[in-house]
């Protein structure tokens, strides 16, 4: 942030599941606006997940150009202000992610310096990042950032803050600091009277929460402005009865400096009745901060696919929308409820209210699931009068049970809890009641797709060989990984044909597509492979060629056929069109085989097939694989498959199970793979 002029820093880590990315590390700005970002799932198309997943650097210069590549971030922050995101990593790995954000008046170009900074920071991270895995201590995120206070460029002495006092004090108009919470630290006797309230009842509060007439959205959301766009901002607000006043906020790196004075009414206003007092302020975020948040959330479960990608979104924002300290998300399963989600609650808790049934006696969530009526319990005592027992097993004081009802059937019920009593005023239960609503439609489409990914797999694994042949004098080992996002299905495949004595027939393949038909497809191909397998290369990919042609499917496929002389350690291979194998030597040296590439298949029904002979000693391996296991967005492919090779090259197991799992450990760990990943190994014997 230094280097670059930053007002805003994010430093993000990557989870080990590689599905999340959750905030170390905040500066510049308070942790209630970054709370919806505190975990940003790996696909969301946020700045700082394309960022890490791409391993590029987002630049956004504009408004204009956020709501452009962004919308869904633009509609939550809609203030003026310039980002960059940028992925920490290393040559081995992916590690994390920072954001940095400049005031709106930044250039709309990331200038020279400034790129040279993020980049040379993020290259430094991601190398201090793998040393601290290499020493067995990785990097993890905690379960709230770590928010950074920046410098103060001085300290007055005593003398002199009391003369900036005096100074302030005499000014006509009224004044007071804000720190980055939005908290009053000062405030002039003239500003308190203009306010309606007493110094003491101002210092180390909210303004809009100490000032009932200032609790309209309006307030927070210019102060959230000016907190994010580092730019002043103004707007009036009338103090009942009739009194107008104007605030004009101007902002830096340590808070905000706010001019109050007189202003005429607005034209066209008229006085309201004054409001009768309020009971004191409710625990948890303010009205403003609730909406941002459920803004986000609304924002957010459209990009939702499964059932847990739903059952973290509704953690990570509805806890923090509400000042709740507990969640449980249950879905509807028979006569049960199952939890899919939960924060804030013992193993032992979860295990009691898991598969209850929704008959009798009900607990407080079937309760609410069966009638269709949410429940608001505000205090131990009252919930230990109707359900014994939970307070205690719980240890919450509150609860608020909202059933999750889409399309006029019951999907689940969503319970959030509180540490501590409170009331359920009726602004928050209709409040509550649209989250309910939200969440029930998002959880009945993750449901769906869910079982529609599950019966893919199936598919997938039906039409994959269950297990290799034992070949005597061949280690083989095989991996098949499906695409993180989407269906979960492809056309990748590969086979291990024995041909009868010492001769065995490898394969691998891709057909175009990630869906049912190539999945289909894939199947017929391999049928194809085993009916013409013993032939020469060349000519059984001939054959399957004029099949595919016959068929007519509209896709195209490629393949690599290799026979495999054991007894003469020699190997015959042919390419439709495929990735070149790799042959590590057994002196490590690994090359990649130039194979006349050939047509893919399906295309030309004249195509020729070359065949080429090459030498496989005892202690060799032959690497066959698709494009999942070696493209990565922006890079070259002849460079992944030279990556792959020195992998290869270094990674000297001598069992194919072994050096298989090396292979994908990167891949497992993807932030997201958008191809299947299909790979054989084979390493001829003694």
């Amino acid at each position: 942030m230094a280097e670059t002029g930053a007002s805003v820093g994010m430093a993000y880590v990557l989870e080990p599941s590689g599905k999340a990315l959750r905030l170390a590390v905040l500066s510049g700005a308070p942790s209630q606006i970054a709370a919806p970002w505190n975990s940003v799932p790996a696909h969301s198309p946020v700045p700082v997940a394309d960022a890490v997943r791409e391993r590029r650097l987002v630049w956004l210069g504009s408004r204009e150009e956020m709501a452009r590549g962004y919308p869904r971030s633009a509609l939550v922050l809609p203030y003026d202000f310039a980002l960059a995101a940028a992925p920490v990593a290393d040559e081995t790995a992916v590690w994390g992610g920072i954001v940095l954000l400049w005031p709106g008046s930044h250039p709309h170009e990331l200038s020279a310096v400034e790129h040279a900074a993020i980049t040379r920071s993020c290259r430094h991270l991601g190398r201090a990042f793998r040393q601290a895995a290499e020493r067995g201590h990785p990097v993890v995120a905690g379960d709230q950032p770590r928010v950074l206070l920046p410098p103060r460029t001085r300290s007055p002495g005593r003398g002199e803050a009391l003369a900036a006092v005096d100074f302030a004090e005499r000014l006509p108009e009224g004044c007071c600091s804000l720190d980055l919470e939005g908290r009053i630290t000062f405030v002039t006797a003239t500003a308190a009277d203009l306010l309606g309230a007493a110094v003491p009842d101002l210092l180390g509060s909210f303004p809009w929460e100490a000032l009932p007439w200032l609790e309209d959205p309006v307030a927070e959301d210019r102060y959230r402005a000016a907190v994010i766009s580092r730019e002043p901002v103004s707007f009036t607000a009338r103090r009942p009865p009739d009194r107008w006043l104007a605030f004009e906020l101007h902002p830096d790196a340590s808070g905000i400096s706010v001019r109050i004075s007189e202003a005429e009414a607005p034209g066209g206003a008229r006085a309201a009745p004054a409001r009768a007092p309020r009971a004191p302020s409710r625990p948890g975020p303010s009205r403003a901060t609730a909406l941002y948040q459920v803004m986000h959330l609304a924002a957010s479960l459209t990009e939702a696919i499964g059932v847990q990608d739903v059952a973290d979104l509704a953690a990570d924002q509805v806890l923090p929308a509400f000042g709740a300290q507990g969640l449980v998300l249950f879905v509807a399963e028979g006569d049960r409820l199952r939890v899919v989600g939960q924060r804030g609650y013992s193993a032992e808790a979860i295990e009691h209210f898991d598969g209850v049934r929704l008959s009798s006696p009900p607990t407080p969530a079937a309760r609410a699931l069966a009638t269709g009526e949410p429940g608001f319990v505000g205090s131990p005592e009252e919930m230990e009068e109707q359900y014994p027992g939970i307070p205690e097993l719980t240890g919450k004081a509150a609860w608020a049970f909202l059933p999750l009802v889409a399309s006029g059937h019951a999907v689940g019920c969503c319970v959030l809890s509180y540490d501590r009593p409170r009331e359920f005023p009726p602004e928050e239960r209709a409040l509550l009641h649209s989250i309910a609503g939200l969440l029930a439609q998002a959880l009945d489409r993750a449901r769906l797709y869910d079982a529609t990914h599950a019966l893919a797999h199936r598919l997938q694994a039906g039409l994959l060989p269950r297990r290799l042949p034992q070949v005597a004098g061949l280690d083989v080992a095989a991996r098949y990984l499906p695409a993180s996002r989407g269906m979960g299905i492809g056309g990748d495949f590969y086979d291990l044909i024995r041909l009868g004595g010492t001769h065995v027939a490898a394969a691998i393949g891709d057909v175009q597509g990630h869906d049912v038909t190539a999945a289909a497809l894939m199947g017929q191909v391999r049928t194809a492979v085993h009916a013409a397998g013993g032939a020469p290369p060349g000519e059984v990919l001939a054959r399957i060629n004029r099949l595919l042609l016959d068929l007519d499917p509209g896709l195209f496929t490629s393949c690599l056929y290799a026979d495999l002389d054991l007894a003469h350690h020699r190997a015959r291979l042919a390419s439709a069109g495929h990735l070149p194998p790799l042959l590590r030597h057994p002196d490590g040296k690994t090359e990649t085989l130039d194979l006349p590439p050939g047509m893919v298949l399906g295309v030309d029904a004249h195509a020729a097939y070359p065949t080429t002979g090459i030498d496989l000693p005892p202690g060799a391996v032959l690497a066959l694989y698709t494009d999942g296991l070696i493209e990565a967005p922006g890079v070259d492919l002849e460079e992944c498959t030279a990556e792959l090779a020195g992998r290869l090259e270094r990674t000297r197991h001598t069992a194919m199970d072994v050096l298989a799992e090396t292979l994908l450990d990167s891949a497992r760990h993807a932030v997201l793979r958008n191809d299947d990943i299909a790979l054989l190994l084979m390493s001829p014997k003694e």
